[in-house]
């Protein structure tokens, strides 16, 4: 889909070149990919910022809406249509971070530069996010006209879905969402607001936000004397009341505010070329030891959730003086016919690469499955430089496809190797592309097995490669032992997202975390409800929902490397300017859906769907709907969301716009068509 999408650019841009400007200069093409970036032919034309396209069929139509020239007759159609990037007249980035989520809001101005005023195209609105991003929600303004998006039902998104065309929205890539906007007259201007959540990355003490912010040059309106303006703002609230301190920024800001935990910056300016780097920011926030901090809010006043809330945070602090746990770690393997090729080499180097990052005194194994079930050892064997080296030449023989893949004796036989831990912390890395029938019963099982265990029980980190495999199932074996989970769409990134993985479960420096006393209110709630372990390279977030008095005194407490005792208390304060259910929404959601999957509970399911909109008086007009699909057959991205939009026309009715061919209102005749 995304070389589709790049190919239908190059023939935008081809068919721009016969709108006429004048004396001003004409559009701009791209820049030819260097001879290193030629690996990767569509990257170039893929969005690097938020975009909107015209969508072209017919190239009879391409002309200056204000300029008409002289055009060649244009014989046959674009079959797919081309996309023309419309030249942006303004750009507002606003982004607030709040712990390790940053809350994006992009607000500019497109104009219809390349249609013939008496015509008429779709407008394609591209949004590229950073680590981890979630759409939120899209307002689009045109003259007599506005679009937003809004909440459907399952049954309705259902019913949708086999009306509309893919073209319409959806992820071009797993950070890529697109959306398209019907019927916008030539010349029009386009005033859109996009909102986003992602993630903030966090490296040795640091927290990095990335947002893509690289606008092409044909981009810039082709008029010289219409000015053009550029604004960012950033604001920090970190959360932990002490000073925050920046490290570095990709744009010059200027800092208009600064207090305890708390940073804002702020740009303004006329520019001559829109910004041409990624927006990237970062900061440092915490101590050279583990702190934390617990946040308490009310529910908002329209939530269907009046349960109050409760967010509790710890950091690993720059330096860990503490003795680092003794891993011993099995390596399960898929090696179905679907993970022939470059998956399954990607999968080697990264586990070779993990082998390498053991210390000695670790202890390791390697287990493939398909139909059968083999074994790199019979026992466990100990980290050394002749066993990593025969581990390697093992994966290098034996890593070949075969038929099948049954999945719960390699997790037995995993669970049964890691029994007789003591003084370590035992780690399973699951890696697999498919699905089988019996995922539930394997949950099932394997949370048994984790009951028996001793007190620090496996860890299952999963790790799920594709839109093949269930991604709920993998969540809940990781939710079940508070293992990680981690997943990739794309194969040009599974080496990367598998390191991801294994830097971050390897680095766990406190485990068997509780907070106490929770166990004194009325009513609690915890997302997740196995809190997961602390480690070196990621602080940890919780969330939670309560009702009762919360203590005065809270204490979180766990086991370090050495296995002895650790507490630390926590600063328990409110947070009124914070929107904890913003920031942990996506992360709720996910849970929530990995849990309905397992249970199969009706009344989990609608709770997920109102856990997915934002209250219309909140602040928030839209929101993309968090449809999910529950069907055992996972043959769909996990998070793909059904879309519905919503148009204002001048009679103040609400239409439904289910394509783009059907259910379209027309302005002058008002008749469906």
């Amino acid at each position: 889909m995304a070389e589709d999408f790049a190919r239908a650019v190059d023939d935008g841009l081809k068919l721009a070149k016969r709108i006429y400007f004048g004396k001003d200069r004409a559009v701009a093409a791209p820049r030819p990919p260097a001879p290193m970036e030629r690996s990767s032919t569509t990257q170039p034309y893929l969005p690097t910022a938020p975009m909107v396209y015209a969508v072209i069929p017919d190239p009879g139509i391409v002309d200056n809406p204000d300029l008409p020239s002289y055009q060649p007759h244009v014989h046959g159609r674009c079959d797919p249509p081309a996309l023309i990037p419309l030249q942006m007249n303004s750009i507002e980035l606003d982004v607030d971070c709040y712990l390790d989520t940053a809350l994006v809001t992009v607000t500019g101005s497109w104009r219809v530069h390349c249609v013939m005023g008496s015509k008429r195209c779709d407008c394609r609105i591209a949004i590229p996010m950073g680590e981890q991003g979630s759409i939120l929600g899209v307002e689009v303004e045109i003259p007599r006209r506005s679009y937003t998006t809004q909440l459907i039902t399952a049954e309705d998104g259902n019913e949708f879905e086999k009306t509309a065309l893919p073209e319409t929205g959806g992820f071009l890539k797993p950070n890529i969402f697109t959306l398209t906007i019907p019927q916008v007259d030539g010349g029009t201007n386009l005033s859109i607001k996009m909102t986003w959540s992602q993630k903030l990355t966090y490296n040795e003490g640091q927290f990095f936000l990335d947002i893509p912010f690289n606008f092409p040059e044909y981009v810039t309106p082709a008029v010289k004397k219409i000015s053009k303006r550029e604004k960012i703002y950033l604001s920090v609230n970190a959360g932990t009341g002490t000073e925050v301190l920046c490290k570095g920024c990709s744009h010059q800001l200027k800092e208009k505010l600064r207090s305890a935990g708390k940073l804002r910056f702020a740009y303004e300016a006329d520019v001559l070329k829109w910004s041409n780097t990624d927006f990237s920011f970062s900061y440092t926030a915490s101590s050279s030891n583990i702190v934390g901090g617990l946040f308490l809010q009310s529910a908002p006043v329209h939530d269907d959730d009046q349960r109050d809330i409760f967010s509790f945070y710890l950091f690993p602090g720059k330096q860990q003086k503490t003795k680092a746990f003794k891993r011993e770690v099995v390596f399960v393997v898929d090696i179905s016919k679907s993970m022939s090729g470059k998956p399954l080499e990607d999968v080697n180097n990264a586990i070779s690469t993990a082998l390498s990052k053991l210390n000695p005194g670790d202890s390791f194994n390697i287990i493939t499955f398909s139909d059968d079930t083999s074994l790199f050892s019979t026992s466990m064997e100990s980290v050394t430089s002749d066993a990593v080296e025969r581990g390697i030449e093992w994966m290098n023989k034996n890593f070949v496809v075969a038929d099948g893949t049954n999945m719960l004796p390699p997790l037995e036989k995993a669970v049964e190797m890691l029994s007789n831990t003591r003084g370590s912390i035992p780690m399973i890395f699951f890696v697999t592309d498919g699905s089988v029938e019996d995922e539930r019963h394997i949950c099932d099982v394997m949370k048994k097995h984790l009951a028996s265990a001793g007190s620090v029980c496996p860890r299952i980190h999963t790790f799920g490669l594709g839109i093949f495999c269930n991604h709920y199932f993998l969540q809940m074996l990781a939710n079940l032992s508070c293992g990680q989970h981690e997943s990739v769409y794309n194969t040009d990134h599974i080496e990367e997202r598998m390191d991801k993985l294994f830097t971050k479960a390897l680095s766990t420096i406190l485990v068997n975390i509780t907070i106490e006393p929770l166990q004194s209110l009325d009513e609690v709630e915890v997302y997740p409800s196995n809190i997961p372990d602390l480690t070196s390279a990621s602080p940890l977030m919780i969330y939670g929902r309560y009702r009762g008095k919360f203590p005065e005194n809270v204490i979180a407490k766990g086991l370090l490397g050495d296995l002895s005792s650790f507490s630390t208390d926590l600063t328990v304060q409110s947070a009124k300017d914070m929107p904890l259910d913003k920031v942990f929404a996506k992360n709720v959601i996910d849970l929530l859906t990995a849990e309905a999957w397992l249970s199969e509970d009706k009344q989990l399911k609608e709770k997920v769907c109102l856990q997915s909109l934002p209250p219309l008086s909140s602040g928030f007009s839209s929101s993309f709907c968090f449809i999910f699909f529950f069907s055992d057959c996972q043959t769909k991205h996990p998070n793909w969301r059904t879309i519905r939009v919503y148009s204002n026309d001048p009679i103040g009715e609400h239409r439904r716009i289910k394509t783009q061919r059907n259910w379209r209102k027309e302005k002058d005749n008002k008749q469906w068509r």
